[in-house]
């Protein structure tokens, strides 16, 4: 019998029960990326509960698992009769889920720890996944340069990068691609829209896709053509990529995200470029595009081989242009190892 992650939850928390609800939480311990449902652990094993859209599928991928599947017969109440306490994720569950499982004498337990301490440290099966966002990842990229002609939108290039990664096997993106051309690239967060490119454009993209439920993350900035004024973006392009690349050079296992952040920061401080890099150094990735550990200026996070996590400064000069390289990257063996691997010099198309 294959032992699921349900398993390492239930024995992690010590609760009486175990109740999972919420999409990406329940991901990690079925495997199935599913919109509705409930798993449910106690001393007798595992159950997930789902509706008939997922009850054929879900009995199939879980046969020879260490979770059973029925088709959840609500309400609630009726699958935690005759516990005393249940184990939610606190920060997760709305204030009126919270006082219906109150008002059924339950005592209610905090599941979230562990299931930060369990995801955030990824197993092989996971990080093979997230290897193969990556590679997608940067194949699309790759192709993509080709594909840029002056003209063309920011959505238009987006949904072409979007093309790309589905036809080399992704399931769909991390989150909204984001395209930001010229000024736009000055807002680490720019609405892609419909912004033609025209020559001499600072292109800013940052893009990732999922491979079974697993996100991957980067960003590239470029340049549409050399129209021989853009001497000071080369030079802080120089910059924020030495920052990136001392984050890689030593970040090591055991350090907090704050001393990992320390080092892009720092760095950027020499040039009075910190007050520019208005965002943390990185993230957790993994199911969620965003999740533990941060790195960032007060992050005690202690960062572990086996964690995954983005290495992405960043600099914006309002209305003018902004620079941001991102890799994902993992710890193995105590040292830094980047999953993304397109070239970061400086690109002109």
């Amino acid at each position: 019998m294959k032992i699921t992650n349900a398993l390492k939850i239930f024995s992690a928390v010590g609760a009486q029960a175990v109740l999972t609800e919420q999409p990406d939480l329940r991901q990690y311990l079925t495997g199935l990326q599913t919109s509705f449902g409930y798993v449910l652990s106690d001393n007798c094993g595992n159950t997930f509960y789902t509706d008939t859209r997922y009850l054929e599928a879900a009995t199939a991928a879980l046969k020879g698992t260490d979770i059973q599947v029925k088709q959840f017969q609500g309400p609630l109440e009726n699958l935690l009769k005759g516990y005393k306490e249940v184990a939610v994720s606190l920060s997760r569950t709305s204030y009126p889920e919270y006082k219906r499982l109150e008002n059924l004498g339950l005592k209610i337990v905090d599941s979230e720890k562990a299931f930060i301490e369990a995801m955030s440290v990824k197993q092989q099966y996971e990080l093979d996944l997230i290897k193969k966002a990556c590679e997608i990842a940067d194949k699309a990229f790759t192709a993509l340069l080709d594909r840029i002609k002056e003209g063309m939108s920011e959505n238009e290039v987006a949904a072409e990068l979007e093309y790309l990664m589905r036809k080399l096997g992704a399931s769909g993106t991390s989150f909204d691609t984001i395209v930001a051309f010229g000024k736009n690239s000055s807002v680490p967060h720019h609405e892609t829209g419909n912004t033609q490119l025209t020559f001499g454009d600072v292109i800013l993209i940052d893009f990732g896709c999922k491979v079974g439920g697993y996100c991957s993350d980067c960003t590239r900035t470029v340049l549409f053509g050399n129209d021989n004024k853009h001497g000071e973006f080369i030079k802080v392009y120089d910059r924020v990529l030495k920052a990136h690349m001392l984050v890689k050079e030593n970040v090591t296992d055991g350090m907090t995200g704050k001393e990992g952040d320390a080092f892009a920061r720092g760095y950027l401080k020499k040039y009075g470029l910190d007050k520019y890099f208005t965002h943390s150094l990185g993230h957790g990735i993994g199911i969620n595009v965003h999740e533990h550990p941060y790195l960032s200026p007060k992050s005690e996070h202690v960062l572990k081989n086996g964690m995954v996590f983005s290495d992405e400064p960043g600099v914006y000069f309002e209305g003018d242009f902004g620079i941001r390289i991102e890799d994902t990257v993992t710890l193995k063996d105590g040292k830094v190892l980047s999953l993304t691997n397109t070239d970061k010099s400086l690109t002109i198309i």
